[in-house]
């Protein structure tokens, strides 16, 4: 059950942007990765809501999250317990698709401080330029990875050829990046067509799913590139990586079967 705290009904430009961040115990990344948002937003002169869902954090994130709301355009979710990455990145992006114009765009990303948000105004253009979704990728010239160890970073490599190979998607190389902007009416149609299986998967593996669902229409993908920063995160990671490779693999497979 989600708890809606703020509302959004007000005067806006045409073209809006909804930044969605799925958020569990990040009290130490939330405070500057707003703060920068708000910066790059600012210096780019963008218009745009943060949607925030705190997954039943045990710390202070939810006492962040409604204190900033007061200092910046927020819309506050909670789950009274944690559901997840998936159950809090489709109550994100659901809500973000239901007060979205078609045009608008909608950007998912990571709360943890990793991804930069000042790469949102390139990815906005991209949007504009035609592109359907853009993806921030680690696999394009000019990204980079800081504090990855070498043997995940192997196993996030080995993965995407193997993604490429098994399920191919124009545009497409980085298929696990969460860092993605969307225009609005991609979000609205996948909900219309696919109604509560849209978003269906419960771990990580939850945004490889949206992309192969999305991939089955003529929607244009393309990608600029990422430079992670995994050095500049407030905590210690949440994803099991060996659970994490075995259901996402599992997952493609089901999927480029039809199941």
């Amino acid at each position: 059950m989600v708890t809606v705290v703020s509302d959004v009904n007000q005067e806006r430009r045409r073209q809006h942007l909804w930044i969605v961040l799925p958020a569990y115990n990040e009290e130490a990344s939330l405070p500057p990765l707003l703060e920068r948002i708000a910066a790059a937003m600012l210096e780019a002169g963008l218009s745009y809501h943060v949607v925030i869902v705190d997954d039943g954090s045990k710390d202070s994130t939810w006492q962040i999250v409604q204190q900033a709301s007061r200092q910046m355009p927020i819309v506050p979710l909670q789950h009274a317990v944690n559901q997840g990455l998936g159950a809090t990145i489709r109550d994100g992006l659901t809500h973000a698709a239901e007060v979205a114009e078609a045009d608008d765009i909608i950007i998912s990303l990571d709360a943890d401080n990793s991804h930069p948000p000042e790469l949102i105004p390139r990815m906005v253009a991209r949007v504009r330029e035609g592109n359907d979704v853009v993806i921030a990728s680690r696999y394009r010239p000019g990204s980079a990875i800081r504090g990855v160890s070498l043997f995940r970073r192997a196993l996030s490599f080995w993965g995407g050829w193997l993604f490429r190979i098994v399920f191919p998607i124009a545009g497409v190389r980085d298929y696990t990046c969460g860092f993605r902007a969307y225009r609005g009416e991609v979000l609205q149609r996948a909900l219309a067509e696919h109604g509560d299986t849209f978003f269906d998967q419960e771990g990580f593996q939850c945004m490889v799913d949206i992309l192969l669902k999305l991939s089955r229409s003529p929607w244009v993908f393309w990608e600029v590139p990422l430079v992670l920063r995994y050095d500049l995160k407030g905590g210690v990671s949440k994803m099991r990586v060996g659970s994490t490779m075995t259901n996402t693999l599992a997952l493609l497979f089901r999927r480029r079967l039809g199941l």
